[in-house]
């Protein structure tokens, strides 16, 4: 894997590696906007398997954590096969809430970075749940310092 732009001092960070697909570029030949929020997904799904539990163990306890925000910055497009290093992170965790972080390179250049915030909810009818204390703890040792 590439030395990808690194997570911020202190941060539990993970890198996931995508190869592009033609499906995922548009008209101009470059990855379309909204793929990176998949990106960001799966990173996030990894970094959940790596440092913490699966996202299975929380749909088990009833709970999903829903996108309340999102957010792309763009500097450079991705092509049709190139291989992208997603790199992620949580900056926080709080009651019912968390805030994760990305970057997204390609051969040391940074292309993309952003962050999505999610509020744990109720898998049965949609409403706010605190993250379990001992699930909530864990997560918070993992988050940025501060």
């Amino acid at each position: 894997m590439s030395a990808a732009t690194p997570a911020p001092a202190g941060a539990t960070s993970s890198r996931v590696e995508h190869r592009v697909g033609f499906y995922e570029t548009d008209a101009m030949g470059v990855v379309h906007h909204s793929n990176y929020l998949r990106f960001f997904e799966r990173a996030r799904g990894e970094w959940l398997r790596e440092h913490d539990r699966p996202y299975t163990h929380y749909m088990d306890l009833g709970l999903h954590f829903a996108v309340t925000h999102a957010e792309l910055d763009y500097r450079v497009g991705a092509r049709f096969d190139d291989l992208l290093v997603v790199t992620t992170w949580a900056e926080w965790v709080r009651g019912a809430s968390l805030r994760m972080a990305y970057s997204i390179a390609r051969d040391e250049e940074l292309l993309v970075t952003g962050a999505t915030e999610h509020a744990s909810v109720s898998g049965e009818n949609g409403r706010v749940r605190r993250i379990p204390k001992p699930d909530r703890s864990r997560l918070m040792r993992l988050a940025l310092p501060g």
